[in-house]
């Protein structure tokens, strides 16, 4: 995990131009520190008043109305609740774009914190709890601050930035997860537009974590993250008395079988060699009584891979493996498949062109991974059209047990505010030393 690989060359002198374009903006540090104070106040009104994907109404406002403030242009309802903001710099380069996921959660925060949330939301008609518990809150508290430092220096700023502040990350809240004509998060941004006009050269984001220190920031070259897709499997058989078996068809014995075949999906159809494959069955519901068969039982879960290739062998073979099991038990199977996102992969001549943009951001407390990390994020969608790069922030005070820290999605999922500063400095660092990679090419 903390293995720096050699560069080459080539790779160093691009770099070293880079980093010489970028010591030339020293008010950067300053500029930071004074937005600090605003950065962490957005980050407890955001933190204390969550919304759920599609429902991101007063975040979007709230958003919106900063922006404005900095005069940047502003698009609203892009993606749904989503906001863009555009800024031209006063010097010629290119267009970037820096993107944040602004939804929350349904889960019950017990963080205890002074702003903790208190809010409920619906659900597909269910109120439920609402918390960031991923934090969604301080990456659009942190955008912002970038926004503002930029704004603020904008005949600093070479070419323009787009500033993307998306809805739906974790999915929709008006949609069922497995509605196939559903166009949510980073795909409905990218469809309203959200790349283009002006079009888009590179994109960047930050996802911070409670697993590292406060302040560290760590990158990966190629896949950094895993594909996610959710599966539901409703198995239909014909309901009946436990005591005769036989009078009935029984779904949750062939549920169970299903069950154990979707791991030979990972164990002996997959090539191993090329990467990973998990599948988890997360949920599992049938019956109503000890001595009743029912009618139907409905699993779920998700599956996640760091190769293309075996995701696509996994989603390929599916349904021949649920269909050949629901033969074998006589029962009848209806299998959806909701694709999410794809494999996250970071650019690798961007990534390593922007080591420097991270090291000016968190002097030495930059490290780099030697694997892909097991979650999943949308932001795939938009590496597909340009070149990405996706980092990670520690979140955790440094000296606390790291391993000991509360995971993302747990309700005492907590960010460290000290680490905001650092975030604000690697997204406005990203747009300096793009612009001096962009230069260095021309």
């Amino acid at each position: 995990m903390k293995t720096k690989a050699p560069l080459s060359l080539a790779v160093l002198a691009v770099l070293s131009t880079t980093l010489c374009n970028a010591a030339e903006a020293p008010w950067v540090d300053t500029a930071v520190d004074l937005a600090s104070a605003q950065v962490i106040d957005l980050r407890h009104t955001i933190h204390q008043n969550p919304e759920l994907g599609n429902m991101e109404v007063k975040t979007s406002t709230l958003v919106a109305q900063q922006l404005k403030s900095w005069g940047i242009d502003v698009r609203t309802g892009v993606g749904k609740t989503g906001v863009v903001g555009i800024l031209r710099g006063g010097k010629p380069g290119p267009v970037v774009a820096l993107r944040a996921d602004m939804d929350a959660l349904p889960v019950k925060e017990m963080t205890g914190l002074p702003f903790a949330s208190k809010v409920q939301g619906v659900r597909l008609g269910k109120t439920v709890p609402v918390m960031h518990a991923c934090g969604h809150d301080a990456h659009t508290a942190m955008l912002l601050g970038a926004a503002r430092v930029l704004a603020e220096h904008r005949d600093e700023v070479p070419g323009t930035v787009v500033f993307l502040f998306q809805p739906a990350e974790e999915g929709a809240a008006d949609v069922d997860d497995f509605d196939a004509n559903a166009v949510l998060g980073a795909k409905a941004m990218i469809r309203d537009g959200a790349l283009q006009s002006p079009k888009v050269e590179a994109i960047f984001g930050i996802h911070v974590t409670s697993a590292y220190p406060t302040g560290h920031l760590y990158f990966k070259s190629g896949t950094a993250l895993n594909s996610a897709d959710d599966f539901r499997i409703t198995v239909n058989g014909r309901q009946t008395h436990g005591s005769a078996p036989w009078t009935g068809v029984d779904p949750i014995v062939a549920s169970e079988k299903i069950v154990d075949g979707l791991q030979t999906l990972v164990s002996r159809r997959i090539d191993l060699s090329k990467g990973l494959g998990v599948i988890s069955v997360g949920s599992i519901n049938g019956g109503t009584a000890t001595n009743i068969i029912p009618e139907t039982v409905i699993l779920s879960g998700t599956i996640r891979t760091n190769n293309a290739d075996i995701r696509d062998t996994i989603l390929a073979k599916l349904p021949t493996l649920v269909n050949g099991i629901a033969s074998a038990y006589e029962v009848k199977t209806d299998l959806e498949v909701m694709q999410y996102a794809p494999v996250t992969s970071n650019n690798p001549a961007l990534t390593e062109a922007m080591v420097p943009a991270l090291e000016l951001a968190a002097p030495g407390k930059v490290e780099r991974l030697s694997s892909s990390q097991p979650g999943s994020e949308d932001f795939s969608l938009y590496a597909e059209k340009v070149p990405g790069l996706f980092v990670f922030l520690g979140a955790t005070p440094e000296g606390l047990d790291m391993q000991k820290a509360a995971p993302n999605h747990s309700p005492y999922f907590s960010v460290d505010d000290a680490t905001l500063a650092t975030g604000v400095k690697a997204h406005v660092q990203f747009v300096l030393n793009y612009a001096g990679r962009a230069a260095s090419k021309s």
